[in-house]
């Protein structure tokens, strides 16, 4: 289908693609000004045109289930740092509710120059696709494309295809995924980009990788058939080529913001050289014990330098190239290196890697009890090459080892398999089976967390003749809404805490509010503080979602002037956040603080929330709490393992004094500190709800969603069921 494509004006191609894989159908309408305006695009776009599309009865397999890419209408401007964002939408076959994934890497950038604001995709192919959209020929394509079990070997012989068509490799983006989707629910979707300054073999150049990993979009992907979708497109040209209002004024911000990474990132994090796994040695620290270990029962352990950014910098990234994940962006954090595998059919092989990130490599280290940094990037490796999520992988691999640890699983129940803490070779295994579903086990882990529990609990009542254990696993399988926890140890932590049970609505991930490192530093002393912080952070994390920008230039460098902003959270770095203001009402045209731009993301939030609440009904409230292991310690060893931190804070409940807590014993203390720390995460989540102007239940009512504008564009049978439990 030939397609026609106007110039980009305040960032917006103003047209989106749908395909419809079923009847062959392509579509290219324009994109509507009211909903363009409303909801701005990337994660709040594509959540609207998610809701368009579906019922409550709707599940993650239907054809008309859609999955949708949206790039924001900031995405895609190298003149101002950390540009590269993409949002993936679609209902989670992991969760069955709207699952939402980021990635970085070059496709949302090329979509928009190519003409889209989005791309939306449903049915499903018979044969198996790859959609081509190539903005040069202004042509999009539907072809017949069979099955590759391997994403490198798919990345391979694409770059062939299209070089050999008479294609530079730089103006070649594409996604893939591998045959891990196929026999999981938390498959990840590939975005693969040329990278032109990396050294290889003597020359320079190679594709590298971005992953959209959580909420098992890449299961979606593989579900409908679709093998790669590749774009075609190359960078605008000419004066103001995004159609700015003011185009001075977004570059100057852009140079603004620069500056700043130029002068703070080499005397702080170093992110130019650790990439985000240099935060290793943060969470690691004694005092705040929020590295997760052995499936997050401990939170700090000495090993950990051997897996910390710094170890990686200094022995296995390669530090020559750009490493930036989109051109203009000079904090430069997407690291990766070579690797030679150990492991079956690609034992001696080497590799590169991207990464690991912080998540990969806690996954895979600390909460494996692995402490080899080259072992994690050969998992990284295997996951991204099968098309599977790290994050899940590792989370339901902790706690299947943990299983081990107490006894709820045997060998003579995994056909002489055993997952223990620190055993390489077997984990490496072990990926491979899930990726391919080749034992029971694998079969149950691909599922996802809550499968893999009820497969050890009727594996155990078989076995032993004891009663039903779910009770007992459900305190240490590390999920909420079925989605693994992203790797962050919540015992000191009452805000993210209560982020992972209700803040993200798509289930345990840190995307919508990270807080944990500030909460940490002590920014959040009162539970009003803390439940403030729940509203002004997803704000401002979830608007940059929407608008195509990377979080990490704001939240990992701290703009020295950000201490002296009046009447401001110093740690949401309000300096940084009016340079973003500034590159926005430089696009836009419009005057706006960096306050009223991020409220705008509350429409989205609460629709996100409204399509909870079709998926659950009057449960929602319900669904937002942690597993006890996220609480505090389940048994009377982890209690004493942080013995003093633990009766300190004891002595802060009322009622109870120092004399008081050295009589009991420590079952007594446990029991008493687990009581205390649930009972202020229940007032801190009821808080929240009453932020937002939700129900004790955690409702949206109509009036909020009228106040945020969002009532008329849901579809009655949202507004009927939100009236019927809220009205």
């Amino acid at each position: 289908m030939r397609f026609a494509k106007a110039p980009l004006r305040h960032g917006y191609a103003n047209q989106i693609v749908t395909i419809d894989l079923g009847s062959g159908a392509i579509e290219t309408p324009a994109l509507d000004g009211q909903i363009r305006d409303y909801f701005i695009g990337g994660r709040a776009l594509g959540l609207y045109l998610l809701h368009q599309r579906i019922t409550a009865r709707t599940s993650p397999r239907d054809p008309e289930n859609p999955l949708i890419f949206a790039p924001g209408p900031l995405g895609g401007i190298p003149q101002f740092p950390g540009t590269s964002k993409c949002m993936a939408i679609s209902l989670s076959p992991l969760t069955g509710i709207p699952g939402v994934s980021n990635f970085g890497g070059h496709f949302g950038a090329y979509l928009k120059y190519a003409g889209f604001d989005a791309l939306e995709i449903t049915g499903k192919s018979d044969t198996g696709c790859m959609i081509v959209i190539d903005g040069f020929r202004q042509e999009i394509t539907l072809t017949e494309m069979a099955a590759t079990d391997q994403v490198f070997d798919m990345e391979r012989s694409l770059v062939e295809h299209f070089v050999q068509a008479g294609h530079d490799r730089k103006d070649i983006v594409f996604l893939t995924t591998g045959v891990g989707a196929a026999h999981t629910t938390y498959g990840c979707i590939n975005s693969h980009y040329f990278d032109p300054t990396k050294p290889v073999d003597g020359t320079k150049g190679l594709f590298r990788t971005k992953q959209a990993g959580r909420t098992g979009l890449g299961s979606v992907m593989m579900d409908k058939g679709i093998r790669a979708i590749v774009v075609l497109a190359d960078y605008p040209r000419g004066e103001n080529p995004f159609g700015a209002a003011d185009w001075d004024q977004a570059k100057q911000a852009g140079a603004k913001l620069g500056r700043v990474i130029r002068d703070v990132d080499p005397q702080s994090l170093k992110m130019y050289r650790k990439g985000s796994a240099g935060l290793i040695a943060f969470m690691n620290k004694q005092e705040y014990q929020s590295l997760p270990v052995n499936n997050y029962q401990f939170g700090s352990d000495p090993r950990a330098d051997q897996i910390t950014g710094k170890f990686y910098a200094e022995h296995l990234f390669e530090h020559r190239g750009m490493d930036g994940c989109f051109p203009g962006c000079n904090l430069r954090c997407t690291k990766g290196g070579w690797v030679t595998l150990t492991s079956g059919e690609f034992n001696g092989r080497k590799v590169w890697v991207d990464g690991p990130e912080y998540e990969t490599a806690a996954g895979f280290g600390s909460n494996l009890g692995m402490w080899n940094a080259e072992f994690i990037m050969e998992a990284n490796w295997h996951c991204d090459n099968y098309g599977i999520d790290t994050i899940t992988t590792a989370v339901v691999m902790a706690f299947i080892m943990e299983c081990f640890q107490r006894g709820y699983l045997t060998q003579a129940d995994t056909d002489g398999l055993e997952l223990t803490w620190g055993a390489e070779e077997t984990a490496l295994r072990f990926i491979r089976q899930i990726a391919y579903g080749e034992t029971e086990l694998a079969t149950a882990a691909g599922r996802g967390m809550l499968s893999v529990v009820d497969w050890v609990a009727e594996r155990y009542i078989a076995r032993t003749g004891q009663a039903d254990p779910r009770a007992e696993l459900l305190q240490f399988a590390m999920q909420t809404k079925g989605l693994p926890f992203s790797l962050y140890r919540t015992h000191r932590s009452l805000s993210m805490q209560a982020s992972y049970a209700a803040a993200s609505d798509i289930g345990a991930h840190h995307a919508a509010a990270w807080l944990i490192k500030v909460d940490l530093l002590g920014a959040f002393p009162t539970l009003a503080d803390k439940a403030r912080a729940l509203i002004t952070y997803p704000r401002v994390r979830l608007g940059n979602d929407n608008l195509g920008l990377c979080k990490l230039p704001w939240v990992d460098v701290f703009n020295p002037e950000s201490e002296n902003v009046g009447n401001s959270d110093k740690y949401i770095n309000p300096a940084s956040q009016e340079i973003y203001a500034d590159f926005y009402n430089g696009v836009f045209g419009t005057n706006l603080t960096w306050e009223q731009i991020f409220a705008q993301t509350d429409r989205d939030i609460n629709l996100q929330r409204v399509m909870n609440v079709l998926f659950y009904g009057q449960a929602v409230g319900g669904q937002d709490w942690i597993p006890d292991r996220a609480v505090g310690p389940i048994d009377d060893a982890l209690y004493e393992a942080e013995k003093d931190y633990h009766d300190e804070e004891l002595v802060a409940v009322p009622g109870k004094t120092q004399a008081d807590i050295g009589r009991m014993k420590t079952a007594e203390k446990r029991e008493l500190l687990m009581q205390h720390r649930k009972e202020q995460l229940r007032r801190l989540i009821q808080a929240y709800y009453q932020e937002r102007g939700w129900t004790a239940n955690g409702i949206p009512t109509p009036d909020t969603l009228k106040k945020v504008g969002l009532w008329p564009f849901l579809k009655e049978e949202a507004r009927t069921e939100i009236s019927a439990l809220a009205g």
